[in-house]
């Protein structure tokens, strides 16, 4: 644990996304799969919002595990993907390339499988990098609920603070006041919050009186800080 513990913040902290491909999701018992696709293109559309420096790895694409999930993509669109063999990330030089150019010693991070990829790249990056891992365990998944389970303890004793992503999100926004990323909040609690926005929904038509709305596409939010 740290001794000064600190929240996060947009200018504090970048993200990194871990190989959230069809083969490794299939592999997911964890939590319920589209759960879990929900969860991370929340948490992407957060990242982007708040203008979160984010990496986006992959591992044996063609070969194994597909290619990343086109609704996560879809948020950054044009983004490098990380291609690499390791199942560490960390062992990766254009992975660690990609943190050092981002910049913040506090990394955000989503992947498959919370005990082989999440384990590795937190324990090596904290180990011989010097980050701080924030570990959003709503967005990550293992083979079984035991492995994700006891993978997040077996982290949690070495440091590594456990989050989930509407945490992440609320944390990044901290105070309603800030009216520039308000919107945007508010459109991804919408579409991805289940009764959190549903009742956002039910407040802005029967208590504020907004018209009824449409399902429209998801509002272009802020250009992604870093590649």
């Amino acid at each position: 644990m740290t001794s000064k513990p600190d929240l996060l913040t947009p200018t504090n902290c970048q993200m990194i996304f871990i190989d959230h491909q069809p083969q490794m999701a299939f592999g997911v018992q964890s939590i319920d799969r589209q759960v879990l696709k929900n969860n991370t293109v929340a948490l992407a559309k957060a990242a982007k919002l708040f203008n979160i420096p984010t990496t986006i790895t992959t591992v044996e694409s063609e070969s194994f595990s597909g290619f990343s999930y086109p609704e996560l993509l879809d948020v950054f669109p044009g983004a490098k993907t990380l291609e690499r063999t390791s199942m560490n990330s960390w062992d990766d030089m254009k992975v660690r390339d990609a943190l050092a150019r981002n910049g913040q010693k506090k990394v955000v991070v989503s992947g498959l499988w919370t005990e082989v990829c999440n384990n590795g790249f937190a324990f090596s990056a904290m180990a011989e990098g010097g980050y701080q891992i924030f570990m959003v365990a709503d967005a990550s998944g293992g083979t079984s609920k035991d492995a994700h389970d006891y993978s997040m303890q077996r982290m949690i004793q070495a440091g590594v603070v456990p989050m989930t992503w509407q945490q992440v999100m609320l944390e990044w926004q901290r105070d309603w006041a800030r009216r520039d990323t308000y919107d945007g909040v508010m459109a991804i609690v919408r579409e991805h919050s289940g009764a959190y926005g549903m009742g956002v929904d039910y407040a802005y038509t029967m208590v504020h009186k907004a018209p009824q709305r449409t399902t429209q596409p998801h509002e272009s939010l802020a250009p992604m800080a870093a590649e």
